[in-house]
């Protein structure tokens, strides 16, 4: 499938003025993850959690890069953490990470090996024309697993409906389920590092076509 356009809004690239971002598109067939799947992920959290702590975490590049950024929107990363954070920190405590289904687990496997935040939706429930931008007061959001989330002042995925991404959490709107067939996944990198964010699509492109795929995933860099 094609891969779409993102417009990022002057406003928000006044303010984070090295954020690149990673995009990738892959048509799927979703279903629950198999043993090898889940063996796969057990595997790699056996290996990070004790690795990891608070202070590790939030030191990785990506996720300090991306607290950064939430600081500079005026946004407060430790109250409105990014995904792969909180994430880490599930890892970090021995939680472990749920199991959604084959797409989802393998974008959750990337944003903990790498610390990026990625972003996963259902293309056929884009409306229109994708901007980037900077969150509203009062602009309606339903974060999964969140319900109501005030997405005033952080990083901002829209289409002509209205908000449906934030690197913080995904909307109900746009989510990844069982009659999903094609996903688009987008990797804000918010310091601009274009080897670690090609490296991030890479490994999510192969896991994918390792665990999901009905065809290659396609991607490229903003």
């Amino acid at each position: 499938m094609t891969l779409p356009a993102i417009e990022t809004e002057s406003s928000l690239l006044q303010q984070l003025p090295e954020l690149k971002l990673g995009v990738l598109t892959s048509d799927v067939e979703v279903a629950e993850a198999d043993e090898t799947l889940r063996q796969e992920m057990d595997k790699l959290l056996n290996e990070l959690s004790p690795r990891l702590d608070a202070g590790i975490i939030r030191n990785m590049p990506a996720v300090k890069a991306a607290k950064d950024a939430y600081r500079r929107l005026g946004k407060d990363p430790n109250r409105y953490r990014p995904s792969a954070e909180a994430l880490l920190r599930r890892v970090s405590k021995g939680k472990g990470l749920y199991y959604v289904n084959n797409v989802v687990d393998c974008l959750n496997m990337v944003s903990v090996k790498t610390g990026y935040s990625i972003c996963g939706y259902d293309v056929d429930k884009i409306v229109g024309t994708i901007k980037l931008g900077i969150g509203k007061p009062g602009e309606p959001y339903q974060g999964i697993g969140r319900g109501e989330l005030n997405i005033e002042n952080l990083p901002v995925f829209r289409d002509d409906t209205g908000p449906f991404g934030t690197p913080t959490s995904d909307s109900v709107r746009t989510s990844i389920d069982e009659n999903t067939s094609s996903v688009l996944m987008i990797i804000p990198a918010f310091d601009g590092n274009q080897t670690e964010l090609n490296n991030a699509l890479e490994t999510l492109a192969e896991l994918l076509n390792k665990f999901v795929n009905k065809s290659s995933s396609q991607f490229k860099i903003l």
